[in-house]
Order: structure tokens, then C-alpha cells, then sequence
């Protein structure tokens, strides 16, 4: 079919490893080998870098694109049909902020990249970058561009981007696929043999429909019902996914995403110190331990920063499409660009998709791209119990991204209380604080929150004088400490 050359613009590009992944991706469709590529970070040294790596592998394949590198997000906007977030706000040592200040209150986190008080804490840094974007998209890219987020908190940036920044927004995650694989390595099949349906939100979901065919009769199997005994007899998983094992026992369906995101989702893992050890395992970051991902990520970091060089010194990646990573960006694209129809778990505005789950969410649902765009099917009701879970995540996101949006204050402070397990493991006069503290520790990325923060730091000075501040433990080091190295985890 006819070709037609387009642009593509990466926000936050300075991420040598992710944006090396995307743009392999996008360029091993041999189509979009003449395509326009914008890098554009507040960091010039990492944007660099960046910008030098991935040129290498588009001359190692002979195509003709420069990468154009901008610390002028406007400028690498301008005439974008796709614009990539790939931006982290605050980088580590504001992720260091969003565990260790609840840790100090006794809130143990692994992940805090989605919800509970880091993760919503990220969404309000995140949020104000996500509408710069959106306005630089209407003012400079072309009418039909795209948002698309592969940042996190991604239901609350994509949820920013869609109802406040007015852009057609979708976001991506490869955690649906995560758990797609691992079913194949408990029943020891192809994964190409199994089919899945996973609804709800980014790192919430529940896999209401797993089953294959039989290649000779044609039958359809449904495997949810022997999940359990597979999952236990497995020598890995068995370990790694206590809680998501012990959700499939209560919910009738194992969950997304892996059992660290878990136990930071839902009020009942991590709220005990003394029985946390029981739903976690150090065989990976993911599996529950105290800031297990933070741990990681300060290593990969490290490390990526040693290998660079030698990195730079050898030959470039070879593109191949056979060969492309599990992230849906280029497999939406091909499908909207050239037709080729793809089925990828997308993070969209719900819209009806689940009956029980509000209109406006972002939902993580199974849709379909094709020359007509992004097509979100209808999924009726979900199981009553499941989508309670997932209906307590919805209206937390809801509030906080209001929050960031709006500037309001207050509903940060509701998002904080109704948290599943911010709630359920501080008393409420504790929570205000503990988001006090925080706002105060992260004002440099908060423009948003000028007024509040001003009244937070006369709080927190009032109730040291007044003997009503609740004391914390900077020392507490958490109810799940690794005692392995980093670099001896499984992958």
C-alpha cells in the first residue's frame, strides 16, 4: 500500500536503554525506514548519549535518518504525527523521596511507581510536564498526532493527557504480556498457543479469559482452572508469586501486575511488618521486597553509565522485525500506518469498554489498530469482587490526576487517605502529614502546589512546636530487606 513519511518525537529521550528499544522497534518495519526522528531531554549530556547510540544503529543499517537532538521540546514537536513520553520527573532522587518518607512512617513499599504514596506523589511530578506536552502538540505538531505514554504512573499521565491536555492519548505497558509468558512456562506451552483477555487498569487487571485450541479438534480449553496447581508446581513462579497466587484464590483470576506491584495495589499484604515475609521473595526486584525496584534501577543506572563506552565501541544493532521487543508502540503503528491489524492490552479512555468502571478512566482492555486507529471493544460487566479492586485504583487515580491538574490540594490529600494501602496502614492524621512532608521534600518539581506547600511547611513548623507532630523512624529499613546482592537476581 502507499507509504506516507512521518515524524516521530521522543520526550525524556535522554533514556539510552528505552529509547534505543523503541526506535529498533519502529525501524525494523522496513516501511518506516525513511521516517523523521526527534530526541529532545532537559539533560544535554544524557540526550547526547542517547542521540550517539542510536545513530549508530541507524548507520549500521544504512538508512539515511539523523536523529535531530533538541533541548527544544517545542522544536522536536513541531510537525509530529507520533509523540512519545518516555520522561522521568525527578529522576531517582525523587523516587528516593516517595519511598523513604513514607518508610519512615511504616509505609514499606517495593515498587511506588503507580499508586500507593509514591506512586502518587510521581503522578503529581509527572502530571504538569504531561500538559506542557499536550500544548506543544496543539500549537506545533500536526492536527492528527498522538500521545503516545509509555511513562509511569501511566493511567494517571495518559488520564492527564486525554481529559486535560485534550490530545488523543493512549498509553503502553508490556506487564499484560509478562503474565501472557509466564502462562506459558507453567503449563509448558508455546505462548503463541495461548490466548488471553486481561481488563482493568495499568498494573491492576485481571486475566478474566486464558485458553487455548486444540490445533486437531479445533476445541477450545479453558486453563484458569488448573492456574493454581500449575502455579505451585512451578520452581520459580511457585516462589516469586505468592500474592498474585494467593488473588487468584480469592478473585477466581490471577491479576497484572508482578507480586511487588501487588502488594504496593491492595491493603493487605504489606501492612503487617512481621507477616510481609510470607508474601515476598528476593528472587527478583518485582517480588515484594522493600524499594526492591529502586534498588534495581540505582544499579542498571550504575552500570549503564560503566558500559557505555564499550557499548559505543561495537557494532550496531541490526534491525529485524522478527526480532522486535514486546512493547506495542511499532505493532500499533504498523496497524494504524499500513493496516496491519494488531490486538495489544492498550491503556485507553473506558468509554463504556467495562460497564462497572467510570466513562472517563483509563482502563487496560485488549483493542485493536488498523487504518481506522485505535478500536476499544466492548466488554460488558466485570465480576463484582474483581472490579471492586480495581474500581479503589480508578478513584484514587481519578483525584490525584484532578489534583495535579486542577492545583487542588485538597484532593491530594484525599487521594493519599483513599489509597488502598495508604489507608489501611496509617492513621489519617499521619497520612496528612507523611503528604506534607513530601510536598515540602519535592517542591522543585510541584509548581502546581505553591499555596499548599506554603500551608504544609506552617503545618509541619506548628506541630513541632505544639508537641503534635507523629514521630518517624528514618532508620526503619522496611519489613522485606534484600539480603543478596542486586546482581545475583534472576531475570
Amino acid at each position: 500500500m502507499d507509504y506516507k513519511k512521518f515524524k516521530v518525537a521522543f520526550v525524556g529521550a535522554g533514556s539510552v536503554e528505552y529509547a534505543e528499544k523503541l526506535v529498533y522497534d519502529i525501524l525494523s518495519v522496513p516501511e518506516f525506514q525513511q521516517i523523521d526522528v526527534a530526541f529532545t531531554d532537559i539533560d544535554e549530556e544524557k540526550l547526547e548519549r542517547s542521540t550517539a547510540l542510536c545513530q549508530r544503529d541507524i548507520d549500521e543499517n544504512g538508512l539515511s535518518i539523523k536523529i535531530q537532538a533538541t533541548t527544544d521540546r517545542a522544536e522536536a514537536i513541531k510537525d509530529a504525527k507520533y509523540v512519545f513520553n518516555m520522561a522521568k520527573v525527578g529522576g531517582l532522587k525523587g523516587w528516593e523521596c516517595d519511598l523513604m518518607i513514607p518508610l519512615s512512617y511504616g509505609l514499606d513499599q517495593c515498587v511506588g511507581d503507580t499508586l500507593c504514596a509514591g506512586g502518587i506523589m510521581y503522578g503529581q511530578r509527572m502530571i504538569p510536564l504531561v500538559l506542557d506536552i499536550c500544548r506543544d502538540m496543539k500549537q506545533y505538531a500536526r492536527d492528527d498526532a498522538m500521545f503516545f505514554n509509555v511513562a509511569n504512573p501511566l493511567t494517571m499521565t495518559t488520564w492527564a493527557a486525554a481529559k486535560y491536555g485534550k490530545v488523543p492519548a493512549i498509553g503502553m505497558c508490556h506487564g499484560v504480556g509478562i503474565g501472557h509468558r509466564q502462562f506459558a512456562s507453567v503449563y509448558h506451552m508455546p505462548v503463541e498457543d495461548i490466548y488471553i483477555t486481561c481488563l482493568g487498569v495499568n498494573h491492576m487487571g485481571f486475566y478474566t479469559d486464558v485458553w487455548t485450541t486444540d490445533r486437531e479438534t479445533g476445541r477450545h480449553k479453558d486453563l484458569i482452572p488448573g492456574l493454581a496447581d500449575a502455579y505451585a508446581a512451578h520452581p520459580k513462579y511457585s516462589e516469586m508469586e505468592k500474592a498474585r497466587r494467593d488473588m487468584l484464590d480469592w478473585f477466581g483470576a490471577y491479576n497484572t501486575e508482578q507480586n511487588g506491584h501487588t502488594t504496593d495495589l491492595v491493603p493487605w499484604y504489606r501492612t503487617n511488618p512481621k507477616l510481609l515475609a510470607d508474601w515476598v521473595s528476593y528472587v527478583h526486584c518485582f517480588a515484594g521486597e522493600t524499594n526492591g525496584y529502586y534498588g534495581m534501577s540505582e544499579l542498571e543506572q550504575e552500570l549503564s553509565a560503566k558500559n557505555y563506552e564499550l557499548r559505543m565501541k561495537s557494532p550496531g544493532l541490526i534491525f529485524d522485525a522478527g526480532k522486535r521487543s514486546h512493547e506495542h508502540a511499532s505493532f500499533l503503528m504498523e496497524g494504524m500506518e499500513l493496516n496491519r491489524i494488531y490486538r495489544g492490552h492498550i491503556n485507553v479512555v473506558n468509554n463504556g469498554s467495562i460497564k462497572n468502571i467510570m466513562d472517563e478512566a483509563i482502563v487496560e482492555v485488549p483493542c485493536y489498530a488498523d487504518i481506522h486507529g485505535i478500536n476499544v471493544p466492548v466488554y460488558g460487566e466485570m465480576d463484582d469482587a474483581q472490579v471492586e479492586v480495581i474500581n479503589r485504583l480508578v478513584t484514587v487515580n481519578k483525584l490525584a490526576t484532578d489534583a495535579s491538574c486542577t492545583g487542588n490540594v485538597k484532593k491530594l490529600y484525599q487521594a493519599m487517605l483513599l489509597d488502598p494501602l495508604t489507608g489501611a496502614a496509617l492513621d489519617p492524621r499521619q497520612i496528612r502529614q507523611m503528604t506534607d512532608e513530601m510536598l515540602v521534600a519535592e517542591e522543585q518539581w510541584l509548581p502546581q502546589f505553591k499555596d499548599g506547600i506554603a500551608q504544609a511547611k506552617m503545618r509541619l513548623e506548628q506541630s513541632k512546636k505544639d508537641g503534635t507532630y507523629f514521630p518517624t523512624d528514618k532508620n526503619y529499613k522496611g519489613g522485606a530487606v534484600r539480603s543478596i546482592p542486586y546482581e545475583m537476581y534472576e531475570e
